[in-house]
């Protein structure tokens, strides 16, 4: 897995070192002199033109760094914890990242996505600004079986809805899961079915809604304190 851009970058360099292969610098002085040294051996210096070729013509600020492949975690795993977010059929990297970042940053424990078959892990490390490598996660075949095993274990499951109760007035089981539709589609029917409560966010103004990763934040917020 090839990731790039400066602050995802740097976080690995400092969190991960055992799952780093190589680092590839494009440019003069882009590693502070503590990590120079630290992967002096696993350093290659590239021209622009590959660096450029290599992140295929997005934003590498000068630095790529080559990582053992992401490890997803597993349900067993997950399932120990207390808060789980869930993803129902979003596809873009750049919320799911938002997503994540948001998350691990909040409270949340872990992130599902459910409805996809593979993602590029790569791009929402990138875009969840190192997030990613640290948070648990994994992507479920199966949902429905993923919402059973959960709901066997005691979990309750809030769905992001804008017709539903208004987050600010609510307070959470301690075994929650919330769920969070594609913006273009919302909650898929099967996944509303095994709701036991719809969640939204009060609005100042007449308006439709927040972007996903936006309604996100403020719902895992609340989420992560708001406890019964």
């Amino acid at each position: 897995m090839i990731i790039y851009g400066k602050q995802v970058c740097l976080h690995a360099l400092e969190q991960h070192s055992e799952k780093i292969k190589t680092v590839y610098v494009a440019k003069k002085g882009i590693l502070p002199k503590e990590l120079f040294h630290k992967y002096h051996d696993s350093i290659k210096f590239l021209e622009e033109k590959w660096a450029q070729s290599m992140s295929k013509g997005g934003n590498h600020q000068g630095i790529l760094v080559e990582m053992e492949a992401f490890e997803q975690s597993t349900l067993a795993e997950i399932k120990k914890n207390d808060f789980i977010v869930v993803l129902d059929g979003l596809t873009d990297v750049g919320n799911i990242g938002a997503i994540v970042r948001s998350a691990y940053a909040l409270g949340a424990d872990a992130v599902i996505a459910a409805g996809v078959k593979q993602l590029n892990f790569a791009a929402i490390a990138r875009t969840s600004s190192g997030a990613m490598l640290d948070m648990p996660f994994m992507i479920s075949a199966n949902i429905l079986d993923t919402f059973n095993e959960l709901q066997q274990l005691g979990f309750t499951f809030y769905g992001a809805s804008m017709d539903g109760e208004n987050v600010q007035e609510m307070t959470f089981d301690t075994k929650r899961v919330l769920v969070l539709g594609s913006e273009g589609k919302g909650l898929s029917k099967k996944v509303i079915a095994k709701l036991d409560h719809r969640v939204s966010i009060e609005m100042k103004h007449a308006f439709d809604s927040l972007n996903v990763s936006a309604a996100a934040a403020i719902l895992i917020h609340r989420m992560g304190y708001a406890i019964k």
